[in-house]
């Protein structure tokens, strides 16, 4: 298969995205039109709530209008298919590069220019990255642009999520190209063994990249700056000493102008670690309200759910890397000819080790949801007992339902959901309300 089929398909991808780009609903009026509607209620509607858990429940989801409901579980829906699409357009794009030998011509070339062999194993996997997102920039152009704004979650401007595109382009491709350098050195090494060595390198760089991502990384996409404002600022504070949680300060992030989105988080790792909000989390909602997502997201620090879950994600690499081990000998010793591979250190090969460790993640997906979930519900509790603001917390659910289905099925949660159902938070602050006899 000649390389020119490879150019031709990457322009025709660059192509296809800018029609994608070009036909994206951009106005307000549209963004407007696509927010969830919930009705708003008065003190007196949240004096009236029924004591039941699930009365309380059922009276909170009958807020949401069905126009906006079907919206957001279309929505929420559709990303099921996406992950299968991604999933097969990654593999497809291994699959043109295997049969071109791409990265074989470009392993070639660039032996020529520099002798180490991890700079060659660098190189290539920097123009395998590149590559890579020129053949899917119409997947990604429909799913982070075309689709975000035909459901009213974007207020990116065309050339903006483009420019946010190469910057996070630019850093994967560096990120990429060190660890895939440092990966080829415990292949060639530790033949092996090389799986083992290869996981541990992966859970190293994930640790780096949790200590560097607040401080070097998020500020080139945000404005980070402390929040000054008292009314939120000296409960929270409050709440979090309460808790024993050695934070001094908060944070808010200028998040509304790439989504409406509310959010918040804790990130960070060592002494990266802080307490960060979005400004549409700040703008939209009350003190309870921030209270009770702030008391969730102090569950997170306080129980070290960062650590728990590299330590989880470093036993899910070594079963993947395991896997792949197996899988990449086998199907070197049937196609590695044909695809000008060598042996399984041959950096001309690394399309076959991204397909194959893909596969093993779309299949690791309800594990990998079931483990970020389980913590999910954990801090859930956590921030209702810092918090106690249990109307506060029900009413952040609710405005998670613009972006997330409300009420799934218990498969289709297990299988697709990293964060409990909206109903289900709503309900276990129902019943935490009625059981600690709050208003």
């Amino acid at each position: 298969m000649s390389k020119k089929i490879l150019w031709i398909v990457i322009a025709l991808a660059v192509l296809f995205s800018i029609v994608i780009a070009a036909m994206a609903p951009t106005s307000q009026g549209d963004a407007s039109r696509a927010t969830a509607q919930i009705a708003v209620v008065d003190d007196a509607w949240r004096a009236a709530l029924p004591r039941d858990p699930v009365a309380a429940t059922e009276a909170y989801m009958s807020r949401i209008s069905p126009a906006a409901k079907a919206r957001s579980d279309a929505y929420f829906e559709g990303g099921y298919w996406l992950q299968l699409l991604d999933l097969i357009v990654g593999l497809a794009a291994a699959l043109l590069l295997l049969r071109t030998r791409a990265l074989a011509s470009t392993r070639d070339w660039i032996a020529k220019k520099v002798r180490p062999m991890w700079l060659i194993d660098t190189f290539t996997a920097m123009v395998y990255s590149v590559l890579v997102s020129l053949i899917t920039f119409p997947v990604a152009a429909y799913e982070g642009y075309y689709r975000e704004h035909l459901y009213g979650l974007s207020n990116l401007s065309a050339i903006d999520w483009f420019v946010e595109n190469i910057m996070m382009l630019s850093i994967s491709t560096v990120a990429m190209g060190i660890a895939v350098g440092l990966l080829y050195i415990a292949l060639r090494r530790t033949s092996r063994n090389w799986w083992i060595w290869g996981a541990g390198i992966g859970v190293v760089l994930i640790g780096v990249m949790m200590l560097l991502a607040p401080t070097y990384i998020d500020p080139l996409f945000n404005t980070y700056k402390p929040i000054t404002e008292e009314r939120i600022k000296t409960p929270v504070m409050a709440m979090m000493r309460a808790n024993g949680v050695p934070i001094d300060n908060l944070y808010q992030f200028d998040a509304s102008k790439q989504s409406n989105r509310v959010s918040a988080n804790v990130s960070g790792i060592f002494g990266s670690a802080a307490v960060r909000m979005n400004d549409n989390l700040l703008n939209r909602s009350t003190v309870s309200e921030i209270k009770a997502v702030l008391g969730h997201e102090l569950g997170h620090y306080t129980m070290n759910h960062i650590y728990k879950a590299w330590m989880e994600v470093a036993i899910v690499l070594v079963i993947g890397f395991a896997f792949v081990k197996w899988s990449l000998d086998w199907s070197i010793a049937k196609w590695g000819v044909e695809f000008g591979i060598k042996d399984h250190a041959d950096i001309a090969g690394f399309p076959l080790f991204v397909a194959l460790f893909s596969v093993f993640m779309f299949i690791a997906t309800p594990i990998n949801n079931t483990l970020i979930r389980t913590q999910e519900t954990e801090a859930d509790m956590f921030g209702l007992n810092a918090s106690t603001e249990p109307l506060g917390f029900a009413e952040a659910m609710l405005k998670l339902t613009e972006y997330r289905k409300s009420d799934p099925g218990h498969v289709e949660e297990f299988i697709f959901f990293d964060h409990p159902s909206p109903k289900k938070r709503i309900y276990a602050a129902m019943r935490w309300r009625a059981e600690q006899l709050k208003p």
